[in-house]
C-alpha cells in the first residue's frame, strides 16, 4: 500500500471513528431518565402548577423540558403578585425548552388553543383546589371541590393519548378530602383507577407546595398523608 493510500485510510477510518463517537454521544443523550412516575420520554401536561416549581423538578431531573407542558390558572401579573419564585422558575423552564402557559382553566382546557392540538402520556394535578369560599370542611366548599375535579376529569381525558395514557392527581387523604369522591367522579367521565402510591414531598426536590389562595398565597400549606391517584381510559 502507497503511503497516500496509508493515510487516506487513515483519514476514513479517523472520519469513522469521530462519526460514532458522535452517534453514541446522541444515544446516550436520547436515554430514558425516569423520575418516578414521569419519564422523560413521555409527553407531560401539568395541570394548575402554583410556582411551578414541580415542573422544574421534572425538567431538573430530566436534564431538559422539551416534553413538558406547564399550566396555570393565574395570568401572568397575579403569578408576580401571589409567589416569590414563580417568574423565576417560569425563565428557567422555557429556557429548558418548555412551554408555559398562564390563563389555562382546568375545567375548559381541552378548548384551549394550544392544548386542542395535543395529546399527552401524562396529565398530572396536583392538589387541586377552587380556593376557600367557606371552611374546608363545608358541605358547599365541597361540592366546589368536587366540581372542579369533574371538570378537570372531563377535559383531561379528552387530551390524553389513547393508547397509553395515565391522568395523575395526588390528593390528602382523611375528612373533608375522601368526601370529594375523587374515584366515583373519575368513573363517571369514564376512567378507571389502575393504581395509587404514597405522595413523599422529599422524593421531588425543589418542589414546594403553596395555598394558592388568600392572604398567605405563597406559603406552604400542610400536606399530611397524601396519595397519587393513577386513572386510564375504560
Amino acid at each position: 500500500m502507497s503511503s497516500s493510500s496509508a493515510a487516506a485510510l487513515e483519514d476514513d477510518v479517523g472520519s469513522w471513528s469521530s462519526s460514532s463517537e458522535s452517534e453514541l454521544e446522541e444515544e446516550e443523550a436520547k436515554k430514558e431518565i425516569w423520575k418516578h412516575h414521569y419519564s422523560s420520554n413521555h409527553k407531560l401536561l401539568l395541570v394548575g402548577e402554583g410556582d411551578f416549581s414541580f415542573s422544574l423538578c421534572l425538567a431538573t431531573a430530566f436534564g431538559s423540558a422539551h416534553n413538558i407542558v406547564a399550566t396555570t390558572i393565574d395570568t401572568h401579573k397575579e403569578l408576580v403578585k401571589k409567589y416569590s419564585n414563580a417568574i423565576g422558575n417560569m425563565t428557567e423552564l422555557e429556557e429548558k425548552g418548555c412551554v408555559v402557559l398562564c390563563g389555562v382553566d382546568a375545567t375548559t382546557m381541552s378548548q384551549h388553543f394550544f392544548l386542542t392540538t395535543q395529546r399527552f402520556h401524562r396529565i398530572v394535578y396536583n392538589f387541586p383546589h377552587v380556593g376557600f369560599s367557606y371552611p374546608e370542611a363545608n358541605a358547599c366548599q365541597i361540592k366546589l371541590n368536587k366540581q372542579l375535579v369533574k371538570g378537570f376529569f372531563k377535559n383531561a381525558k379528552v387530551l390524553l393519548k389513547k393508547e397509553d395514557g395515565e391522568i395523575h392527581v395526588t390528593h390528602k387523604v382523611g375528612d373533608p378530602y375522601d368526601k370529594w369522591d375523587l374515584v366515583k367522579k373519575a368513573n363517571k367521565t369514564g376512567l378507571v383507577l389502575y393504581e395509587t402510591a404514597p405522595f413523599f414531598k422529599h422524593m421531588y426536590p425543589g418542589y414546594a407546595q403553596k395555598r394558592a389562595h388568600g392572604r398567605s398565597p405563597d406559603s406552604a400549606f400542610q400536606l399530611g398523608e397524601s396519595i397519587t391517584y393513577m386513572f386510564k381510559l375504560v
